[in-house]
């Protein structure tokens, strides 16, 4: 059986046909610039690699062409056993605790929590629609980002304001990557050998995007992203944390608009606002070649991700096991050096030999003598989204392979 994985975007469509018994991709795609003049689409499938650059004018185009691509390219959906369809929802607010069969409810009631999330949501909802339409045969089930963060407890979910504001407007910490964190964390304990209930662990999920997280016995207690993914470690292009008055002196003083804020935080900020690179290889090349810029944006970087490394040792008590993970946390070993450098007070103690270079297979990086188990584990949110896309229709009698012990389908909180 296989599941197709479905990432909408503002402007784009992520897509991966996937095993998630054997965990593998067996075929995958990008849909770019759509509502743009031009258009890009590329599939890969059997080593074959397919581009198009035609208008797509919306996402029901985008999707059309990408199952004439299917039935072009291969592998034909038909005979693929497609059990169903898993579609990545950034922000499930306080309604969504769980992955959740679709169903026209469900979708307007994840439009009606898109103020959560005005630049995804929206996005997400279009593609579960157009989806829907032309796939109407399938289950179709939505994997929430935010619904491994559902159960934080009260005193890191509540940021300190007036209650009555924070309930009426929603303003509460969320937490985001959340589908990477429940992934990795659980199958970093299997890699161990160990029972995820036994350990605490902190991951690192290291992107363009970043974020922190806190799980004790596999369940999170603490993230470092909150109401939106802006806050928190430094990032390719979002600032990370920084002090709110900083938002109403540059409203007040610079006269910027809500809208430049926004734009300034999330898109001009992080390592692309510090040193004008957000791709850690070119600012490794511009530090080579002595640019401070670049040096003092990799010492930001740096310094706030130890501090969430000390703070969460300290929410904690005990880390068994440190995960690197996603892109920068999988392949660059100079950010797992100086993130862990000098740390062996609190049981951290890299072996330079093991972490050096690229790691893309789950690899211990730490000394036998460490008391903390240091790991990079790749994250694959593709075949988390589509094991739980199982799971919930098994459990709603949709697949014809029901389980059970399958979750429910049905996650509200």
């Amino acid at each position: 059986m296989t599941v197709l994985v479905v990432n909408s975007g503002s402007s784009s469509i992520k897509y991966q046909l996937v095993d998630p018994v054997g965990g593998g991709a067996i075929a995958s795609g990008v849909v770019e610039r759509i509502g743009e003049e031009t258009g890009s689409l590329t599939h890969t499938f059997g080593g074959r690699k397919v581009t198009r650059t035609d208008p797509i004018p919306d996402h029901a185009a985008g999707l059309r062409a990408v199952l004439a691509l299917f039935d072009e390219v291969g592998p034909d959906l038909a005979s693929s056993d497609v059990v169903a369809v898993g579609h990545r929802v950034v922000h499930g607010g306080s309604v969504f605790s769980t992955p959740v069969l679709v169903t026209d409810e469900v979708v307007d009631q994840i439009e009606a929590i898109s103020p959560l999330a005005p630049l995804h949501n929206p996005a997400n909802v279009t593609g579960i629609r157009v989806a829907r339409e032309l796939l109407p045969d399938v289950p179709h089930v939505v994997v929430f980002d935010t619904a491994f963060f559902h159960g934080l407890p009260e005193a890191a979910s509540t940021y300190a304001i007036d209650r009555d504001v924070a309930r009426e407007h929603g303003v509460r910490r969320y937490g985001f990557h959340g589908t990477s964190h429940h992934y990795v964390s659980r199958q970093v304990a299997q890699f161990l050998g160990r029972r995820v209930e036994d350990l605490n662990t902190i991951v690192l999920h290291l992107g363009n995007g970043a974020s922190a997280s806190a799980v004790r016995g596999g369940h999170a207690v603490e993230t470092s992203m909150g109401m939106t993914p802006l806050e928190g470690l430094v990032m390719g292009t979002r600032s990370g944390d920084v002090d709110p008055a900083v938002l109403i002196h540059l409203q007040r003083n610079a006269g910027l608009s809500v809208d430049e804020v926004d734009d300034l935080l999330n898109r001009r900020s992080g390592l692309k606002g510090l040193a004008g690179e957000n791709d850690f290889r070119a600012l490794h090349d511009l530090i080579s070649d002595g640019d401070e810029g670049a040096q003092l944006a990799l010492d930001v970087y740096i310094h706030r991700l130890r501090k969430y490394i000390g703070a969460y040792t300290a929410v904690l008590g005990r880390v068994d096991v440190l995960v690197f993970t996603a892109g920068v946390g999988e392949n660059d070993d100079v950010v797992r050096a100086l993130a862990t450098a000098g740390l062996e007070p609190l049981g951290l103690e890299l072996d330079p030999n093991l972490n050096a270079g690229r790691k893309k297979a789950p690899t211990i990086v730490s000394r036998d003598v460490s008391r903390t188990t240091i790991v990079v584990y790749p994250t694959n949110e593709e075949l988390a989204i589509a094991r739980q896309a199982v799971e919930v229709a098994e459990a709603a009698g949709l697949t014809g392979e029901e389980s059970d012990d399958s979750p429910a389908a049905a996650g509200h909180a």
